[in-house]
C-alpha cells in the first residue's frame, strides 16, 4: 500500500472529538499511522487535542486542533477546514462526531467523500439510555447517515442493526473489523509490570479490560470469579475505570473476594497484563468489535466471552477460538473459566488475530475512502 509516484499525494482526514482512551480512538490512531506510513498526507482533526493516545500518533500525521469543548462547536471550524484543505476523504467515528462530519461535508460542498464508521450496535445502546439527548441523537443519525458517501461497520452484527435502523440494504454497508498492530502489541507486552501479583509462580490471573459502565457487565464477572475462587486459588484483575468502580468494589466485598480483586484503573499499556493472564474474559451485554478481546487473541490468551449482540461471537467464529457463554450468567461463566484453567491445551488464537493485522485492515479502509485510487 504505497502512494503512487509522480502524482499529487491525496490528503485523508480523520475526525474525532478527542483521543481519550476508548476503542474508537485506538482504532483511529492505528489507521492514521498506517495511512501516513503508506505515503498519504493524513490530518487528525480533533475537536480537542487531548487524551492518552495523543502521544502515539505518528510524527508523519498532522494534528489539527479545533480547541473546542463540544463536538457541536466544531461544526463551523470543520466546514472551514474542509474548504481550505480540501481532503479527498474524511473518516469519522462516534455517533455525534459522525453526524457533524456529514453536516459539515454537505455544507462545505468541496466534493470531499464523507465516510462514517459505526463502532457499536445502536439499538442495543440508545434504547437503554432514556435521556432526551440520546433520543435526539438517534433521530439525527437516522437522517444524517443517509447522506454519508459510505458507511463502515466494525462487525456484521453492527451492520445488520444499522441496516434495519436506517432502512438501507445490508450490502450498502462495508464490514471492516478493527485493526491490530500485532508487532507493537507483542513488543509492548514484554514490558515489565511492577505489581506483586505478577511474581513468578503466583496464582492464575483472570482478566477483564474495559470501561466500568453497565454494558460491560463486570458485575457478572465478579460474581463468576467468586464461584471460581471458592473452588481454587486465583485472582481477578479488571483494567479500566468508570462510574461503576465503587459498585464493583462493594460487590467484591459482599462476595468475599475483595482481597483477590485488583482494580488498577486505566492502564495505558494493558498488554503485559493480557499476555500474562491465564484467562481473558469479556462479560459485555453488547459489543461492536471488542478491541480488548482482539488484543487477547493477538497475545495468545485463552478467552471466555459472552454471546452478546455484536461482534464477539463473530470474532471467535462462534466458539472456535474461545468459549462463549450466555449474557449475565455467572454460573456458566465460572464453568467456562474453570474449564480453561483445567485444560492442558488451548486454541492458537494468534492464528485468528492475523486476520486483523493493521496493514490488511487499513488497506481495506482505503479501498472505501479512495475507491479506484492507485494508492490502494
Amino acid at each position: 500500500m504505497t502512494a503512487a509516484s509522480g502524482s499529487a499525494v491525496p490528503t485523508v482526514a480523520l475526525f474525532l472529538p478527542s483521543l481519550d482512551g476508548g476503542g474508537a480512538e485506538r482504532v483511529f490512531v492505528e489507521l492514521a499511522n498506517e495511512f501516513a506510513a503508506s505515503g498519504l498526507r493524513v490530518d487528525f482533526v480533533l475537536a480537542s487535542a487531548r487524551g492518552p493516545y495523543l502521544g502515539e500518533v505518528s510524527s508523519r500525521v498532522r494534528i489539527v486542533d479545533f480547541k473546542v469543548a463540544r463536538v457541536l462547536s466544531a461544526l463551523p471550524k470543520l466546514v472551514r477546514y474542509l474548504r481550505s484543505e480540501r481532503p479527498v476523504a474524511i473518516l469519522s467515528a462516534l455517533d455525534h462526531a459522525n453526524v457533524i462530519a456529514v453536516i459539515a461535508s454537505r455544507m462545505a460542498r468541496t466534493g470531499t467523500r464523507c465516510i462514517i464508521s459505526m463502532r457499536a450496535v445502536p439499538t442495543e445502546i440508545y434504547p437503554k439510555d432514556g435521556s432526551g439527548g440520546s433520543r435526539v441523537l438517534l433521530r439525527m443519525m437516522k437522517i444524517a447517515y443517509r447522506f454519508a458517501d459510505a458507511i463502515i461497520a466494525n462487525s456484521g452484527a453492527v451492520a445488520l442493526d444499522l441496516s434495519k435502523l436506517l432502512g438501507i440494504p445490508i450490502d450498502a454497508i462495508h464490514v471492516l473489523h478493527n485493526p491490530l498492530n500485532l508487532q507493537r502489541i507483542a513488543d509492548q507486552s514484554r514490558e515489565p509490570v511492577d505489581h506483586p501479583w505478577q511474581a513468578e509462580g503466583g496464582p492464575p490471573i483472570i482478566l477483564g479490560v474495559g470501561s466500568f459502565v453497565p454494558r460491560k457487565d463486570f458485575a457478572t464477572l465478579v460474581r463468576a470469579f467468586a464461584i471460581v475462587r471458592a473452588r481454587r486459588e486465583c485472582r481477578l484483575v479488571i483494567l479500566g475505570d468508570g462510574p461503576e468502580r465503587d459498585k464493583l468494589a462493594s460487590l467484591a466485598r459482599q462476595s468475599g473476594v475483595a482481597d483477590d480483586l485488583c482494580l488498577p484503573g486505566f492502564v495505558p499499556n494493558p498488554y503485559p497484563w493480557i499476555r500474562r493472564a491465564s484467562v481473558f474474559v469479556s462479560s459485555s451485554t453488547t459489543e461492536g468489535c471488542p478491541n480488548a478481546l482482539m488484543q487477547a487473541m493477538a497475545l495468545g490468551t485463552p478467552i471466555v466471552a459472552t454471546n452478546c449482540v455484536g461482534g464477539s461471537a463473530e470474532l471467535l467464529e462462534n466458539g472456535r477460538w474461545g468459549r462463549l457463554v450466555p449474557v449475565g450468567a455467572p454460573g456458566a461463566m465460572a464453568e467456562a473459566i474453570g474449564a480453561i484453567l483445567d485444560a492442558p491445551h488451548h486454541p492458537n488464537v494468534r492464528e485468528r488475530a492475523a486476520d486483523f493485522s493493521h496493514e490488511r485492515i487499513a488497506r481495506k479502509f482505503l479501498e472505501v475512502l479512495l475507491p479506484g485510487d492507485e494508492t490502494t
